[in-house]
């Protein structure tokens, strides 16, 4: 077994989602009682005793870590308490390098909630080679982007195979509900995002490109097909509008295919969009969402627009979504698979919060526990070897257990 101090660290605990990651782990591991040793961490003393305190009983006895996300000297001082690091601190392209970096030299295993698809492709470039010399599994995407996307996918493969003999070479998500709020955390990664891609024209060659984040010599060709307008779905019988978190959802889908050996088939297509209802209704519904949609991204791009949603309508970093409305908060996500036979099989992911923060905050609590009882046996890592992986790949049908266990997120056939 490992001699270091903790199985997990929460890195950046005073944020808006590593206070909810918190307070989940610590209700978990109270109530379930499953052996495992964690701290808390982040660059302010005080604010991480705030935390704590915030906590009451269940946080009296949690050890506090002051490490700054800026100081390579820090993150190694961390890492060598620890077996795993999740990271809440965001948006990653400016503040998440680091820790990665730190991480994937030091063996430490590394989970956290990005979706931001142009940072993921820069460290999987620049630290693969380290984690996997150091044996650290790193697994980006591991809230609402893109747990659900990427392990309703490998759900729906794992009916197919068992229904048909093999994969579905086709499958889309259709989200038919989304109730919940948005983060200022997860704004700024948005304009982040838009901004690079505003004054970088290989960014946006990048961000068209379905494989981007597969490995080299992948080998997947196929044409996919993007919703960027109103579609209607003769599957689900209702209009489809684009999903704003396909970008990185369909791009850690297909990882996820070539990181398996193409178990979803070397021509899987796959796609995402939002339902919004039949007759000219749901029509009208998609026309405007397809026009607000493009009006944000315009008003983003252009500074004094942006400088004004920024400080009149977009909430603030550290700002998001209240308790109640988590609790309120729900997703419905349906999946359509389809075979080369043209046989078709439907599966469904729900979750009980508001997709973004309560059921984010318990997706990542479970990908960081899944990581830190992954024990250590004879000097060696159980499960993955070291380097990036994806959910689906990283986790097995364990992952899909602890979600729907512990974490209201439910996997079923339609």
């Amino acid at each position: 077994m490992s001699t270091s101090a903790y199985d997990l660290v929460v890195f950046g605990a005073s944020s808006f989602v590593g206070q909810i990651l918190t307070r989940y782990l610590a209700e978990h591991l109270a109530q379930h009682r499953e052996p495992v040793r964690w701290a808390i961490a982040g660059r302010s003393a005080s604010k991480l005793q705030d935390v704590k305190q915030a906590l009451g009983s269940l946080g009296q006895d949690l050890p506090v870590i002051v490490a700054d996300a800026a100081n390579e000297a820090d993150l190694r001082a961390l890492c060598a308490q620890t077996r795993v690091v999740v990271s809440t601190v965001g948006p990653y392209a400016l503040y998440g390098e680091p820790l990665v970096k730190v991480c994937a030299e030091t063996g430490t295993d590394y989970c956290d909630l990005t979706g931001e698809a142009q940072w993921i492709r820069q460290m999987i470039e620049r630290y693969e080679g380290a984690a996997k010399q150091s044996g650290a599994r790193i697994v980006h995407c591991c809230g609402f982007d893109s747990v659900p996307s990427d392990m309703g996918v490998y759900f729906l493969q794992q009916q197919a195979q068992t229904v048909w003999g093999g994969p579905a070479s086709q499958v889309k998500m259709r989200v038919k509900v989304l109730k919940g709020g948005a983060s200022g955390g997860t704004v700024a990664s948005m304009i982040n995002v838009v901004k690079e891609a505003a004054s970088n024209p290989a960014l946006r060659k990048e961000l068209r490109n379905p494989y981007s984040l597969c490995p080299t010599g992948h080998g997947l060709t196929a044409r996919q097909h993007v919703v960027q307008g109103v579609e209607h779905d003769a599957d689900l019988k209702a209009w489809v509008a684009p999903f704003v978190m396909a970008a990185i959802n369909e791009r850690v889908v297909h990882r996820s295919n070539a990181l398996s050996g193409r178990a979803y088939g070397a021509d899987f297509t796959y796609n995402e969009g939002v339902l919004t209802g039949g007759g000219f209704k749901g029509r009208l519904s998609a026309t405007m969402m397809v026009a607000g949609l493009a009006a944000f991204m315009v008003g983003v791009v252009m500074a004094p627009t942006r400088a004004l949603l920024e400080r009149f309508v977009l909430p603030k970093p550290g700002e998001g979504p209240s308790p109640q409305a988590q609790l309120a908060g729900r997703f419905d996500l349906r999946f359509v698979g389809r075979n080369s036979q043209g046989q078709v099989l439907q599966t469904r992911v729900t979750g009980d919060r508001d997709p973004g923060y309560g059921s984010t905050g318990k997706m990542l609590g479970q990908a960081v526990l899944s990581l830190a009882l992954d024990h250590v046996q004879d000097g060696a890592k159980t499960g993955r070897a070291g380097g990036f992986w994806t959910p689906a790949t990283m986790f097995d049908d364990r992952y899909l257990s602890r979600l729907s266990r512990y974490a209201g997120v439910q996997f079923e056939r339609v």
